[in-house]
């Protein structure tokens, strides 16, 4: 009977101060799913860094006739010079890093060069002759590039060793920025959410302080007084949670899955990422609720 008496002063309390409600509602909705988003970005990351990650090469760019390096003081990589290299690779040093490598030539690297700039004016100009000779190495251990970048960097015949993990650090650096981004703006938009969840409770217990008058001289106890606005807030913050991770889950199924997928034929975040979100969304708006209109009830009500 008790909890039944709460429950019915909390659904007064919503009626009195519905537009105040909404008000809550909406911005923990927005704040939340930022937060939603953010989860699913880093999700993304982690998927990425995965895939990507175990398909980096390092990349032997043997001099070409116009290199300046210092192993290419002598022009163009010789066979000789290229056979060294390929010694190194096949050595007991290196070998046990490596998993596979293979040899790109000239007439390889401008067909692969032709294939991925076509249409655009870099596959007029270029021609075979300024492009490198590489060797491609796959590693046991992607993480390990740094042997063979130090074994074979300023070997005669190489212009350059290239670990590719560097371009997909710089791209993981920017994710990471704009995933960080979107927290930042969801922290400022919780704030918001909980100072307009306090201002919320003290209006409504301002609009009820008569009857909480009569409350205290009938002997309620201040659980009993406080827990209606706390309900109040918790029922909004709940609102708010759900509909972000409704929207979360939707951004998911109708954009990520629906469009991105298809447009870029990579491996995205799916469903059952977005249902693990979804319950960290409900938690952090039902807390920080419960938090905010406990705080504001205990400080600004004299009970």
């Amino acid at each position: 009977m008790r909890f039944g008496l709460m429950l019915a002063e909390a659904a007064n309390g919503l009626r009195r101060n519905a537009t105040m409600v909404v008000s809550v509602v909406l911005v923990t909705f927005v704040s939340l799913t930022f937060v939603g988003t953010a989860a699913l970005l880093q999700l993304q990351i982690a998927q990425m860094k995965n895939y990507w990650y175990d398909r980096a090469q390092v990349a032997v760019y043997l001099c070409t006739a116009v290199s300046t390096a210092p192993g290419c003081l002598d022009g163009e990589a010789t066979p000789d010079q290229k056979a060294l290299i390929e010694n190194q690779l096949r050595s007991e040093t290196l070998s046990p890093f490596i998993d596979e490598y293979y040899f790109e030539d000239r007439d390889q690297a401008f067909e692969n060069f032709q294939q991925q700039f076509e249409g655009t004016p870099a596959a007029d100009y270029v021609t075979p002759d300024v492009l490198n000779e590489t060797f491609w190495v796959n590693l046991v251990d992607p993480s390990q590039s740094d042997v063979i970048v130090e074994s074979l960097a300023g070997t005669s015949g190489v212009e350059q060793v290239v670990d590719q993990r560097r371009y997909l650090d710089q791209i993981f650096d920017v994710l990471n920025a704009a995933s960080y981004s979107a927290v930042a703006v969801a922290g400022i938009m919780l704030v918001a959410a909980a100072l307009l969840i306090a201002t919320t409770i003290r209006l409504s217990a301002f609009s009820r302080r008569k009857e909480l008058g009569i409350m205290r001289l009938v002997g309620a106890s201040n659980r009993f007084i406080q827990t209606p606005f706390v309900l109040e807030g918790v029922f909004a913050g709940l609102i708010g949670s759900l509909l972000a991770g409704g929207a979360v889950v939707a951004i998911v199924v109708f954009f990520v899955q629906g469009y991105l997928v298809d447009a870029l034929s990579f491996t995205f975040v799916g469903l059952n990422d977005a249902l693990l979100v979804v319950p960290l969304l409900v938690g952090v708006g039902v807390l920080l609720a419960a938090f905010s209109a406990a705080v504001a009830i205990r400080r600004y009500l004299r009970v």
